[in-house]
């Protein structure tokens, strides 16, 4: 998709690690594409501070401020330098005029990142972070592809401790330690690059069980 965008170089913007591009509660007016670099979307729940998702080249943040004409709900930082294109509502308009077949591919890519966003609060909105950690693997398993034998609850996963804290919003020092925890109960068989969860429908009544807790 990159190429479709060259006609809009001149709304380039650049931003050197470290710096901020919008934070949360102020009013937002554009969403970016991210051109080279990585961003950093972090947002403050029960006063920590907490990194929601890291975006790298070809995906689009701050677009929900911009549809809704409502305040940014999350923080977005350059995790490193960033070359973006900034679409406020007259460009973005021209763009929808113009090119129906890119704002077609837009709209789908905010329609998944709207579900995205929403199931990631799902996550860390739980207190307990074993249950965390047990519905990224659900979260995980929603985006998959299911086994051909609908009784079979074996989930295999090609991720990491480290992607696992992340989506948690945990250190990965804890995470292990609650992966560990799983593996002593047999829950999970850890190995490199690769975690098998046993019986995901047991993870599925764990985490229903803490949510209904929280309520």
């Amino acid at each position: 998709m990159s190429s479709d965008f060259e006609t809009f170089k001149r709304f380039g913007v650049d931003k050197k690690a470290g710096e901020i591009i919008f934070c949360e509660f102020e009013p937002g007016d554009a969403f970016y594409l991210i051109q080279s670099g990585k961003v950093k979307i972090v947002k403050v729940i029960g006063e920590v501070e907490k990194t929601i998702d890291i975006l790298n080249p070809g995906e689009f943040f701050g677009e929900m401020a911009l549809l809704e004409q409502a305040p940014r709900t999350a923080t977005a930082l350059a995790l490193t330098d960033v070359k973006l294109l900034e679409f406020n509502q007259q460009n973005f308009d021209i763009l929808m005029q113009g090119n129906p077949q890119i704002v077609l591919n837009i709209l789908k890519i905010f329609s998944k990142r709207i579900y995205d966003q929403k199931r990631r609060f799902m996550i860390l909105k739980l207190e307990e972070i074993p249950a965390r950690v047990a519905d990224v693997f659900l979260m995980l398993d929603e985006n998959s592809r299911k086994p051909e034998d609908p009784t079979d609850m074996t989930r295999t996963f090609n991720t990491t401790p480290e992607d696992i804290a992340h989506w948690a919003g945990i250190t990965v020092s804890k995470c292990v330690e609650v992966l560990n925890s799983f593996q002593a109960q047999r829950r999970v068989e850890i190995s490199q690059g690769k975690i098998v969860v046993k019986n995901i429908a047991d993870f599925q009544r764990f985490v229903n069980s803490r949510r209904r807790t929280n309520t």
